[in-house]
């Protein structure tokens, strides 16, 4: 099978609105962060294309100013994180493009692991209701988002579709031991910078990993 190359893949993703190809955070109880490139419930990007992540990933846990060392493996990035949940960001998978419109777009991957923590240090940020909760609330920059699309992905595979209800609210089957994985994703217009380039519009796509026990 021949692979595509990472930016081929995510701009074809993003160019049909799909959430196909993430960067996300896992972690094992207090052990290191490992991030990885790829599809969720799929295959998992390697070598050079997670190589190439690891200058611009910010992993850090409740403050984004303090941010660890990341250092890249063969099938992942890894980062000691110290305890408690850990957040990442990254808006330079690949520079800013052109969309259909013809305005400027970025893109721009939040994730966390671990729902220990009632408070959102992300810009767009799935949040549990309380400490070790399975009920979550989607947060944009502090504002929870109502009826927005949340794909679920358990210990075995199992991929749905959810929505958030009137506050931002979701519930997540937790039916058996195991890691979940939570994705969403948020557009927004409207002049902005990234990476020092000024665009119209910005993707942003969030997930959350926990583990059940």
């Amino acid at each position: 099978m021949i692979r595509k190359p990472l930016v081929t893949l995510l701009l074809s993703v993003f160019a049909i609105g799909a959430q196909a190809h993430q960067v996300w955070v896992e972690r094992d109880a207090t052990g290191p962060a490992k991030i990885y490139v790829g599809d969720v419930d799929g295959d998992r990007d390697e070598g050079d294309d997670v190589k190439k992540l690891e200058a611009t990933t910010r992993v850090f846990g409740t403050d984004p100013k303090k941010t660890v060392k990341v250092v890249a493996k063969h099938g992942h990035l890894e980062a000691d994180a110290g305890k408690g949940d850990v957040r990442l960001i990254n808006d330079q998978v690949w520079k800013p493009w052109k969309n259909k419109d013809g305005q400027l777009q970025a893109a721009v991957f939040n994730s966390r692991a671990g729902r220990t923590e009632t408070s959102a240090a992300l810009d767009f940020e799935l949040v549990p209701v309380a400490a070790n909760s399975n009920t979550f609330t989607l947060l944009f920059k502090g504002k929870p988002l109502a009826n927005k699309n949340v794909t679920i992905v358990n210990p075995e595979q199992w991929t749905k579709g959810f929505k958030t209800d009137d506050a931002g609210r979701i519930d997540v089957p937790v039916a058996g031991k195991g890691r979940y994985i939570l994705m969403s994703s948020h557009e927004l217009k409207g002049d902005a910078e990234v990476g020092g380039e000024k665009v119209q519009k910005l993707s942003y796509t969030t997930t959350l990993s926990f583990v059940a026990e």
